[in-house]
């Protein structure tokens, strides 16, 4: 290796680890290692923004705006809500949800399709008295699973066609994965439904921490203003710092036996008051015994809720505004006028210095909102609300016309009338025209940071190529893949991409694996396309991990996983789909 492909190699080991490391956003850390890269001379110039223009990046960007039309339509929560009613028995459930998820997930951005079911999922397994950990994974993995079936299912597969036809000028077609990934995923949703999630552990504490979370509204109390009070005569947003010091939260105030909430910010405390706190009882007593407050005589237990105001579980993300920073930091409650009432945890609540706590992602929190502005705050804070109310289903006349203008567009782009991304473009046309989806909501729909890291790393995989990188790794590859059996090669690269999936991206995972492998490929006078497939297969395969993909992510607070419970049925998963395409891939796609 010469000194450039040396310090080529060096920056993809530090964007892997960065990754690895998961300090930074992974959009932040692909685009200063492109950067970089450029500033060294590692990526020419003329090439540095490449990857933005690529077919690729357009096709994610233009999938995530048509999922946005789907869900906008209501068809999408219309179809789970109904059809998920019908599983009687755990295993029935997880087999209905999981199926539906699957449908979705190969036809719509899989993390959307995640969102959408996961309110139907854990209403399902509260009403039934089941525990939501039983079925948030099933139902994770299943999405992830879906995504296998159809060219636009999952990134991975958007990237695997588009290096075919840089490759061959032809890229694969809408069902050309089907035969392999549909089949493998119908086998995984099969294990999923009748085996996985037994092998789900149980845990020693609450098994559904959005239940335990909710219990938090014991900790609402009332404390009385005294005429020897401190805030007598103050006005109510005036308390709220001073309460803040003390780790608790105002609410409102009860005056004569009429509750009026934390919006009359300018309203002025009176004697007999009684203010609504929401604390521990330790907080409670500090707050009350520096104020100069009274316990009232009547014990009522007072409720978060009220005529303003609904408390709602949501899911931090990647994206939320929440993310690494706190409730006061952020000015949830003086910008939204919304209380953060607790933290969940990996299934464990936080319920101390709830609002000076740094939220993490996967994090499920209990908050109050105000009624008329739920979605905003839901938008604004960029979380995931564990509630049909949250999904902003308010118009769904237009459920026969999305489905009508995607299916139809879905036929033109199978049957070859039309290339993949102007039917995309076309069908996102037609949903701005009948306002299933609002122009503003266009960009929004995106997910950027996802784009990104896709613009950014494309570069990066096509500078192993244009440098000779990859051909030297390939020729290291064939001194021992030479007197393997080609059975065995595939094996080895399908494990290969699902270790790096569980850890890393699976779109940097293939941007790196797909060229390698279709070049082993040619050396060893093999079908690239048998070598293409097993990449898109492994890279979608993620079930190790909590941070091998968003799904699994999305579901660690909700179901109160840790860490090392997902490995218990996603190692099986990953040894069954391995075992399963293999042969698959040698019938449909012939190696030799």
């Amino acid at each position: 290796m010469n000194s450039e492909q040396i310090l080529l190699v060096a920056i993809f080991c530090l964007l892997f680890s960065l990754l690895l490391w998961g300090k930074f956003r992974y959009d932040l850390v692909a685009f200063s290692i492109l950067i970089i890269s450029v500033a060294i001379g590692v990526v020419p110039y003329n090439n540095a923004f490449d990857g933005f223009a690529h077919p690729a990046t357009i096709i994610v960007a233009l999938v995530l705006i048509v999922s946005k039309g789907l869900i906008n339509s209501g068809a999408i929560f219309f179809i789970g809500q109904k059809i998920s009613a019908f599983g009687k028995s755990l295993w029935g459930h997880i087999s209905i949800i999981g199926f539906i998820g699957a449908i979705l997930s190969a036809f719509m951005n899989n993390v959307a399709a995640l969102a959408l079911l996961m309110p139907i999922d854990i209403n399902k397994a509260r009403a039934s008295n089941w525990a939501p950990r039983k079925t948030l994974m099933p139902l994770s993995f299943a999405t992830i699973l879906g995504g296998m079936a159809t060219l636009i299912g999952t990134p991975p597969n958007i990237i695997i066609s588009s290096i075919r036809y840089e490759h061959t000028g032809e890229p694969f077609k809408m069902f050309d994965f089907f035969p392999v990934g549909g089949i493998t995923a119908i086998i995984g949703l099969a294990f999923v439904a009748l085996i996985g999630w037994r092998l789900i552990p149980k845990t020693s504490q609450n098994d559904d921490a959005g239940k335990e979370l909710m219990e938090i509204a014991s900790y609402v109390s009332n404390l009385t203003v005294s005429q020897n009070s401190l805030v007598l005569g103050k006005n109510l947003h005036e308390i709220y710092e001073a309460a803040e010091k003390c780790d608790a939260a105002v609410l409102g105030i009860i005056r004569n036996s009429i509750r009026i909430d934390k919006g009359s910010r300018n309203l002025k405390i009176r004697e007999n008051d009684q203010l609504i706190i929401d604390a521990t009882p330790e907080s409670l007593d500090e707050f009350r015994s520096i104020q100069k407050l009274e316990f009232p005589f009547k014990k009522d237990r007072i409720l978060a809720e009220s005529d303003n105001y609904i408390p709602i579980e949501v899911v931090v993300t990647d994206t939320s505004r929440l993310l690494n920073t706190s409730a006061i930091k952020v000015g949830l409650a003086w910008r939204k006028a919304t209380v953060l009432l607790g933290i969940s945890r990996k299934g464990r609540p936080i319920r101390k210095q709830i609002r000076r706590t740094i939220i993490r992602e996967g994090d499920m929190l209990l908050i109050l909102v105000p009624k008329e502005s739920f979605n905003e705050v839901i938008n604004w804070i960029g979380c995931l609300p564990l509630a049909a109310r949250g999904l902003n289903i308010t118009d769904t006349s237009k459920m026969t016309a999305a489905l009508s203008i995607f299916f139809v567009g879905l036929i033109v782009a199978s049957v070859g009338l039309l290339k993949l991304p102007i039917v995309l473009g076309l069908v996102i046309i037609l949903y701005c025209l009948t306002k299933i989806v609002p122009p503003r909501e266009v960009y929004s729909s995106v997910e950027w940071p996802v784009i990104i890291l896709l613009a950014s790393v494309i570069p990066l995989g096509a500078a192993l190529e244009s440098n000779g990188t990859t051909e030297i790794i390939v020729q290291i590859l064939t001194k021992y893949a030479s007197s393997m059996e080609p059975w065995l090669i595939i094996a080895i690269i399908m494990i290969i991409t699902m270790t790096l999936s569980d850890i890393l991206n699976n779109t940097a995972t293939t941007l790196v694996i797909a060229p390698i492998s279709i070049q082993l490929a040619q050396t060893l006078n093999l079908n690239t396309d048998t070598f293409l497939m097993a990449v898109a297969v492994s890279a979608s395969c993620a079930f190790l991990t909590p941070i091998g993909h968003k799904n699994n992510t999305i579901i660690l607070g909700p179901g109160g996983y840790r860490f090392g419970d997902y490995w218990r049925m996603g190692l099986v998963l990953e040894v069954l789909i391995i075992i399963t395409s293999i042969p698959l891939l040698l019938i449909f796609w012939p190696i030799n």
